[in-house]
């Protein structure tokens, strides 16, 4: 294959770039819409290019990075830290959502079945109450 690409399919780069361990496992978020280009959902054989920014949800993280080159093999991690960049709105917006997080109070989890009260207590910390 060609050393210089002019296009990959997204989900062999987020394969080559270490975003999934399996092509599988990028499909599987390219369908579930977990991977945006421009506020769109992609297909697995679509084509990116240098100079694309996507948006990909990792749990309750979003990361938006910019392709800076692209490959269709894998490499090592040091390598594919080459090919993008999260942009810096993204950096500082996982960095609130981080303090955010560890700013909650944390929730014990009794390995019991829970009695009537637990029941509601647990539903009413799910809706937010």
């Amino acid at each position: 294959m060609k050393t210089d690409l002019e296009r990959v399919r997204i989900d062999k780069w987020l394969w080559a770039a270490r975003f999934y361990k399996t092509r599988q496992l990028a499909i599987k978020a390219l369908k579930s819409s977990q991977i945006l280009y421009n506020k769109k959902s992609l297909k697995p054989a679509a084509n990116i290019k240098v100079g694309d920014v996507l948006m990909i949800k990792r749990g309750v993280y979003q990361i938006e990075v910019e392709v800076l080159a692209l490959s269709d093999k894998r490499g090592s991690a040091t390598i594919a830290q080459t090919l993008y960049q999260e942009t810096s709105a993204s950096i500082k917006a996982r960095e609130r959502l981080k303090e955010q997080l560890a700013n909650q109070p944390r929730i014990d989890i009794d390995r019991r079945k829970p009695d009537k009260r637990g029941v509601r207590t647990h539903r009413a910390i799910k809706r937010g109450d």
